[in-house]
């Protein structure tokens, strides 16, 4: 055989055997996918567990609740979860993140972008910096949007009207909270112009919530009862705190998807510090509340204990990507303190069922402003917002910004919720009469009790009832009869109340 021809036999067997290897590095996806789709899927993961932060709010609202309001929990977090999702994507996150406008975004509307990230971002300038699916970021803001909506019904629980929750939880969705959040999370005016640091949401998510509460509360009243003939506040006490310490513990539990997710990617992981720092605030939260109420009454309040936890989470979510592991149970172990302050100062002129306006408005300024005097000089360098706080540099720029963010976000939040309520209030109805509130709104709204066996009595429930009203009870002559035999007025379900 002539060598041209034996090199070329040899150079076309390296060839056929080398065509698996080039297909196979062909197929293998490349560093900058496999960073997106490690991101992504943290992302994914943590918007699941704020998602998760909804049965928390459900489990401890319908704790701190009567018996006879505790159905209309479920159907408020379910309702205005779902109306918030569409409104979200609609709408407000193209007003969030859909650009870099001083007051709201203007692209990416119904989400109408390229699913790839890099194409995405000339609309949604976020993604230049952090590689993740559009629509994971879009998930992970909406839960965030959710979770600021439910806690505006914490101070409304027991009177307020089921129609109220959804007019305004459009408005909020599609509006009010999109347009705050793109002014300190989405490149709007606070963080741009003054350098507003606001990690997860101490302000964007929990003050702009408990401000819209405050609206609420304000034109809605206390519940029938809450304040005797002299002024003073009586206790209304919750059916169920199991449910309320349920509740605060999946909560705390779903705030390791609210801070840490707020990293916005997993590849140099740390997101796992942002956890600790988050852990390290609300376990002092929990312990400066328990001091606290302690050495005021000489009681552990279990309510207390868990706003403290609440408040402790809540103080760190604006500096958990701004201050070292030291700083967190301070500020932790402040929340805490304040939120038992803050409660029962406030119960003494407005009726606050679940202590929203301390746990989540009063923790909110305080992490807000904390970060202007925590934040460290290597994070802020990090995130590239703002300045380190005042402890670091010995200046009270940051504070100041802190300062200016908080009355921003407060007077805007209370002002446009107030006038929606207001025009609530003065066409539909706000709040419903005084003889549906006594009934509860299980009843009222929704046509049924939470807990069914105890109020209606066993000749309609039929042999499974085992509620105190159905069991029977001695008459006269010492027999057993029944509520209804016995032609009490409790019999009839309108009229029982709890």
């Amino acid at each position: 055989m002539r060598p041209s021809l034996t090199r070329a036999v040899v150079l076309a067997a390296v060839a056929l055997l080398a065509l698996p290897a080039v297909a196979l590095a062909q197929d293998e996806p490349s560093l900058t996918q496999t960073v997106v789709e490690l991101n992504t899927t943290w992302v994914m993961v943590a918007a699941i567990l704020v998602m998760f932060m909804q049965a928390g709010f459900a489990f401890l609202e319908i704790g701190f609740s009567r018996a006879k309001n505790a159905g209309a929990g479920v159907a408020k977090i379910l309702t205005n979860f779902s109306i918030a999702a569409i409104a979200y994507w609609a709408v407000g996150f193209a007003l969030a993140f859909g650009g870099s406008g001083l007051i709201a975004g203007t692209e990416g509307f119904f989400l109408d972008v390229s699913t790839n990230p890099a194409k995405a971002a000339s609309q949604i300038p976020l993604l230049e910096t952090y590689t993740i699916a559009p629509s994971a970021l879009l998930f992970f803001q909406f839960v965030f949007c959710a979770v600021s909506l439910a806690i505006v019904w914490g101070t409304t629980l027991e009177r307020i009207k089921y129609s109220a929750y959804i007019i305004y939880a459009v408005i909020f969705a599609a509006v009010i909270y999109p347009v705050l959040s793109h002014w300190i999370f989405g490149g709007g005016w606070l963080q741009v112009n003054f350098g507003m640091q606001d990690f997860a949401g101490s302000t964007v998510v929990h003050l702009i919530g408990a401000t819209g509460a405050l609206a609420a509360l304000l034109l809605l009243g206390p519940r029938r009862g809450k304040f005797g003939p002299d002024g003073k506040p009586r206790a209304i006490p919750g059916h169920s705190m199991p449910l309320v310490g349920l509740g605060v513990l999946i909560l705390w539990l779903g705030w390791f998807g609210f801070n840490p997710g707020s990293t916005l990617g997993a590849a140099d992981g740390r997101f796992a510090e942002v956890a600790l720092v988050t852990n390290l605030a609300a376990a002092a939260g929990v312990i400066g509340a328990v001091a606290t109420i302690y050495a005021l009454q000489r009681t552990i309040d279990i309510g207390m204990a868990g706003n403290g936890a609440i408040a402790g989470l809540v103080g760190i979510t604006a500096p958990s990507g701004y201050v070292a592991f030291w700083a967190a149970p301070i500020i932790g172990l402040v929340a805490g303190v304040i939120v038992v302050v803050g409660v029962l100062a406030i119960d003494k002129k407005l009726d606050d069922p679940v202590g929203a306006l301390s746990a989540h408005g009063l923790a909110g300024i305080w992490g807000t402003l904390s970060c202007g005097l925590f934040t460290s000089p290597r994070l802020a360098e990090l995130n590239a917002v703002g300045d380190p706080g005042l402890f670091y540099s010995g200046s009270f720029g940051q504070l100041g910004a802190q300062a200016l963010g908080v009355a921003v976000a407060f007077l805007v939040v209370f002002t446009v919720s107030f006038a929606v309520f207001y025009v609530i209030k003065k066409t539909i109805g706000l709040r419903v009469t005084a003889e549906q509130e006594d009934a509860g709104l299980d009843i009222v709204e929704h046509g049924m009790y939470g807990y069914p066996e105890q109020f209606i009595p066993l000749p309609e429930m039929g042999a499974a009832s085992s509620g105190p009203l159905a069991r029977p009870s001695l008459g006269e002559t010492g027999s057993p009869v029944t509520a209804a035999a016995a032609g009490s007025p409790t019999s009839r379900p309108e009229e029982v109340t709890a």
